[in-house]
């Protein structure tokens, strides 16, 4: 009897996110490392959810709750340590369109299907098919999210209070007074050469946390003025408490949140698992897709009902912990707690800190993940991946994550049919041991993409009375491919001709069965111990020999 996925996962589950981190050697110094990339981080997060929150059109406090408890669990139970989720952009600027239309609790609802969307993505293991996105795609995911977390950041150099676009800043709103833009632009090349620098004297302390301690201390020392996260919001507040959301439990609901669940769903599952294989590229871990899925969606689920806004991987963020020596779960855990800690009690003091040398370091995020190689191998890559790279990015940019990872991988996956559909190649030569027949060799794929070219390759009119085509390096893939050979087996039909296939492998037997038409004989050699010829309009098998 087969397992069922739920079973198959309970199973896998033997190893669990706590047991990955009992394997680590916590050393005092390992531990230091981990809890000051973790301080980082939260640093970082506050006005990054704080932003999202008014992308998404609602209360700081929901945003902040989102970046805690998501960011808790999956540090907890995620796929890759290291790894840190909140609240995002991309997300935000879905939701904001529920949210004037129907309001937070109908959000908050959508954000817990949501959840067990990507939950019951995990236990049915579909996160394994992120390998199906190709290495260009990737480039141009990796691009676009460093262009869009650039264009975040200039939110911060306008008045606070205005009209914002999808990325956090208005194209033709106002900017800050030429002073005041001056100072932010200084404390930014200040806090990016700390960053730059440090590594190269230290590693005692995370680069970026130094960064933002000693700006903050040369403003709050000299008393610059400058914005600081004080001006965004009051990040106060007590504990989330649970909430189950008030809308109406009816298919009429459920009909207005789950086209967004979905799109949410799907959004958080691609950027959650594409930053998985970034982190998995920068630790030499791989695995723990399935697993990741599982982690958003238990995350999400719990959101939903304490009044979160959602979330998924943070790829800054991510880059920020794994850059300031974040490789334990720790880093993720002491990341949440001390967000916490910042909305119960530390409030007064972080609202002091200048978003200035925020911004500084997500900058510094966004050199380190462009990636600039892509630049450089441009000319030396086949045309195609560069207009895929390209062409991601542009749409990561312009519309979102989830449409541009779709529309790159369609571009490759119709550049790959083309390619191969190009490379169907036939050798036509007498037969050997069939006296007056003659062979048609074919290598390549036999596909929809192919067909066509195949078809154009016979000469019905022209051959013996008896043609034999083998398949010994080709391979016949889909229905298309059957009614291609059913159709040429119908043209010699036509001249009172014999058609045989040859050396058709195990699958290609599968596939002709199945079609219910061209019937294979279970003993037509399928470990190519015998060349054995199957006749089309007899059905009969005949040795070669």
């Amino acid at each position: 009897m087969t397992p069922s996925p739920f079973a198959d996962y309970a199973a896998r589950l033997n190893l669990s996110a706590w047991a990955d981190a009992q394997r680590e050697t916590f050393t005092i110094g390992r531990i230091r490392i981990e809890l000051l990339a973790g301080l980082t981080v939260a640093l970082a997060l506050v006005p990054e959810a704080v932003a999202f929150a008014f992308v998404a059109g609602v209360e700081p406090l929901v945003g902040l709750y989102a970046a805690f408890l998501v960011g808790l669990i999956t540090a907890v139970m995620g796929g890759r340590p290291g790894m840190i989720s909140g609240a995002t952009g991309a997300l935000a600027v879905v939701m904001v369109a529920l949210v004037a239309s129907h309001g937070v609790e109908y959000l908050f609802a959508t954000v817990v299907v949501m959840g067990l969307l990507q939950l019951a993505a995990g236990i049915f293991r579909l996160g394994k098919f992120i390998r199906l996105v190709p290495h260009p795609v990737m480039l141009g995911f990796v691009n676009g999210l460093a262009i869009v977390i650039f264009l975040a950041q200039l939110g911060q150099f306008q008045p606070q209070g205005g009209e914002t676009s999808g990325h956090g800043f208005s194209w033709t709103g106002p900017w800050l007074p030429a002073g005041e833009l001056t100072v932010m632009l200084m404390l930014i090349g200040l806090t990016m050469l700390i960053i730059w620098g440090l590594p190269k004297i230290t590693r005692l302390v995370p680069a970026p946390l130094a960064g933002i301690g000693v700006v903050a201390a040369l403003v709050i020392g000299f008393g610059i003025e400058t914005p600081v996260v004080g001006d965004l919001a009051s990040i106060a507040g007590g504990l989330p408490q649970f909430h189950i959301p008030l809308v109406p439990l009816t298919f009429e609901t459920l009909a207005i949140i789950f086209p967004y669940a979905f799109v949410l769903a799907a959004i958080g599952l691609i950027e959650s698992l594409l930053t998985l294989n970034l982190v998995g590229e920068i630790t030499q871990k791989r695995g723990g897709a399935s697993q990741e899925c599982v982690a958003q969606g238990a995350a999400n689920i719990v959101t939903g009902l304490f009044g979160g806004m959602g979330g998924c991987a943070m790829i800054g963020q991510s880059m920020i912990n794994v850059k300031s020596g974040g490789r334990t779960r720790l880093s993720g855990l002491s990341a949440a707690l001390f967000l916490l800690a910042f909305i119960l009690v530390g409030a007064s003091i972080i609202e002091l800190i200048p978003l200035a040398a925020l911004v500084g370091v997500m900058f510094m995020v966004v050199i380190g993940t462009f990636a600039w190689q892509s630049l450089r191998i441009m000319g030396r890559i086949p045309r195609v991946d560069a207009f895929v790279i390209i062409l991601v990015t542009a749409v990561t940019v312009w519309q979102d994550l989830a449409v541009a990872v779709l529309v790159g991988v369609v571009v490759s996956a119709l550049a790959y049919a083309w390619n191969n559909a190009s490379r169907l190649r036939i050798l036509k030569r007498d037969s050997i041991r069939t006296p007056g027949a003659i062979v048609y060799e074919i290598e390549g794929s036999l596909f929809f993409g192919s067909t066509s070219g195949f078809a154009e390759l016979f000469e019905p009119d022209q051959d013996p009375d008896v043609v034999i085509v083998d398949f010994m390096r080709a391979r016949v893939v889909d229905q298309s491919a059957l009614q291609a050979i059913e159709d040429l087996a119908a043209k010699y039909e036509g001249h009172n001709k014999t058609l045989r296939l040859r050396h058709l492998s195990r699958d290609c037997h599968s596939l002709l069965r199945r079609a219910g038409q061209l019937m294979v004989d279970s003993e037509d050699d399928p470990d190519y111990a015998l060349a054995v010829d199957y006749d089309v309009r007899t059905g009969i098998l005949s040795s070669g020999h």
